[in-house]
């Protein structure tokens, strides 16, 4: 009985871990990957550099972005950070 009341506290704190930073953690990672998944041609994102471009051809691991009218580039799919929604 005394063991189960010294190792309590410490059970506590490793669920209040899982639920506070780890889970979290886990559900950000899924939709980041599921947006990634869904990425097609004319979507515009914002990648790691800052930049705003818009998907041209999605490949398996890379996509080719248009950075304007004449410049189509290949980046990583883990170089996008999030999906670009215009405020207009």
């Amino acid at each position: 009985m005394e063991i189960i009341s010294q190792l309590l506290p410490f059970v506590f704190l490793i669920a209040i871990m899982y639920f506070v930073i780890i889970r979290p953690q886990q559900k950000e990672a899924k939709s980041r990957r599921e947006m990634i998944e869904a990425l097609k041609k004319g979507d515009k994102v914002v990648t790691a550099g800052g930049m705003i471009v818009v998907v041209y051809k999605v490949e398996e691991e890379f996509l080719s972005v248009k950075i304007n009218d004449d410049t189509i580039i290949k980046i990583t799919k883990e170089a996008v950070t999030r999906k670009y929604e215009d405020e207009a």
